[in-house]
């Protein structure tokens, strides 16, 4: 009986093929535009979801007191036995260990409040990519004596070029202040906040200037996929107890809000979009029922009962509009994996993108499961768009209906 009345109820739809040809083009058009759109909304989000992850890493150690006061005095007693853990631990995919101090930069002709960041080039580059970002000049595993690493808008700041000679004033482990001369190595480029403030140098160059022998301040470690960072970080903090691990959604509200929204964005957005769909689904539906009205009077007339009638109006419009979604997602999904390998290019708004810390090229994507989460969405409209029209059609007295 059901396929039945699919077969009839398909066979309705184009009766009309102008006004069923136009609902059509727009539920492809709209659920077309909400999954691109939704794909070029999680581009941004995983962008900056990455960037926020590569600065933050995915777990942080450091003294128990030091992100509260920050004093350079304060740095990880067991530094060489954690960094012994990590480099055997199978769920750990790379660490950095660094030393940090916050002073002030001198330029000839400027200064700046600064995060100094001692790293080992070839470990921290694992970690953060920071290799990559470079603009102009040469890593840390250069010969350049004293290398520093700034930021592009640090540069600009303290009007400094690669060569530009630079002093740095801190406080050593005794809390007394100290200088020390660095020469600009390179430049690098990144639309983080950070880059006005952190600088990059070997951790040999910066560790005679803190303290008598070596020290970190911080260990960044990032995890292998698969492991759980949670479990993880609590496994470091039973085990050092003179510690704290801490991971990246507890370092950074700002990172996990981002993932929470890029979890809800491509719904957010199709909801909003199936909405008005849902409207035009209605108003089609409800139109098809008065032009139909005495068909509809006329199969009540011969036998068949509401219950089918209502159904096959139910039918009409998840026929329709089940069509049009999968024709939809199937424009969209083409498209999104074209901009996906070819990057969607928004350096037309490159500046105010930097401004919140995105690069001018995006590689939107969607996952898998959230085509299957659409479906379901447009399913679920699909059904309560129809039932209003549906509820109509019942009403109709058969003998009235058939005089019409």
């Amino acid at each position: 009986m059901f396929l039945q009345i699919i077969k009839i109820a398909w066979r309705n739809l184009w009766r009309n093929p102008g006004r069923s040809g136009v609902l059509l083009a727009a539920i492809i058009a709209g659920v077309w535009a909400g999954v691109t759109v939704s794909a070029v909304s999680n581009g941004f989000i995983d962008q900056r979801f990455e960037r926020l992850v590569n600065e933050v890493s995915h777990i942080q150690m450091h003294h128990p007191e030091y992100r509260a006061d920050r004093e350079t005095s304060m740095f990880i007693r067991q530094a060489d036995h954690i960094k012994q853990f990590l480099e055997i631990n199978g769920s750990v995919e790379t660490f950095s260990a660094r030393a940090l101090a916050d002073g002030i930069i001198q330029s000839p002709v400027s200064s700046s409040g600064v995060m100094v960041r001692g790293i080992d080039p070839a470990r921290e580059d694992s970690v953060t990519g920071i290799r990559n970002l470079l603009s102009d000049g040469e890593y840390l595993d250069s010969d350049v004596r004293n290398p520093l690493l700034i930021g592009q808008k640090l540069a600009e700041k303290l009007h400094a070029d690669v060569g530009t000679r630079l002093v740095i004033t801190f406080q050593n482990s005794e809390n007394e202040l100290t200088s020390a001369a660095f020469n600009v190595a390179g430049i690098y480029s990144t639309p983080s906040p950070l880059a006005e403030r952190l600088v990059y140098t070997r951790l040999e160059n910066l560790q005679p200037h803190l303290h008598e022998t070596p020290i970190y301040h911080e260990i960044a470690i990032l995890i292998k996929n698969g492991f759980s960072i949670e479990e993880f970080a609590e496994t470091l903090n039973q085990t050092f107890a003179d510690t704290e691990a801490l991971t990246w959604h507890e370092l950074s509200p700002e990172l996990r809000l981002y993932a929470d929204i890029g979890n809800q964005a491509t719904y957010y957005i199709m909801i909003v979009i199936l909405l008005a769909l849902a409207f035009g689904i209605l108003n089609t539906m409800l139109m098809a029922i008065f032009e139909r009205t005495r068909e509809l009077g006329m199969l009540m007339a011969v036998g068949m009962n509401r219950i089918k009638v209502f159904l096959m109006i139910c039918v009409e419009s998840f026929l329709i509009t089940m069509t049009g979604a999968v024709l939809g997602m199937a424009l969209s999904a083409l498209l999104i994996r074209y901009l996906y390998l070819t990057g969607l290019d928004m350096s037309a708004f490159s500046e105010g993108l930097a401004e919140f810390g995105y690069d001018a090229v995006i590689n939107p994507y969607l996952p898998a499961e959230s085509f299957l989460g659409i479906t379901l969405l447009v399913a679920v409209t699909a059904i309560l768009a129809s039932v209003y029209p549906a509820y109509k059609a019942i009403r109709l007295q058969p003998a009235e209906a058939v005089r019409e």
